[in-house]
């Protein structure tokens, strides 16, 4: 199975397993890693923003439009971040690292 890396808000790095076909926000709320998820991954808010690791943000599709226009409401927006809802894990994403943003 694959596995992905949170980084913590606190710095603290959490490798979980990662099943294929769930998105970012679903690994994390398994395995009780700290993301909001208020609209439950309906693409309505920006509560599950996450950075993605410089090295794994070009493995990605591009982020939507919709998907750019909720992370213009995200805190501590940078370059690399997504919403952990729109990030679907495949076989190629394993080892996949996300940071949260600090809150």
């Amino acid at each position: 199975m694959p596995q992905m890396t949170f980084i913590e808000s606190d710095g603290n790095e959490r490798t979980v397993d990662a099943p294929v076909g769930l998105s970012v926000l679903e690994i994390a709320h398994k395995h009780g890693i700290d993301i909001e998820g208020a609209c439950e991954g309906s693409l309505a808010c920006a509560t599950c923003h996450v950075i993605v690791d410089p090295t794994w943000a070009v493995e990605l599709p591009d982020a939507t439009e919709d998907e750019e226009d909720m992370l213009d409401l995200a805190f501590g927006l940078e370059k690399t971040s997504r919403l952990g809802c729109q990030i679907v894990m495949t076989e190629a994403l394993n080892g996949l690292v996300v940071r949260l943003p600090r809150r």
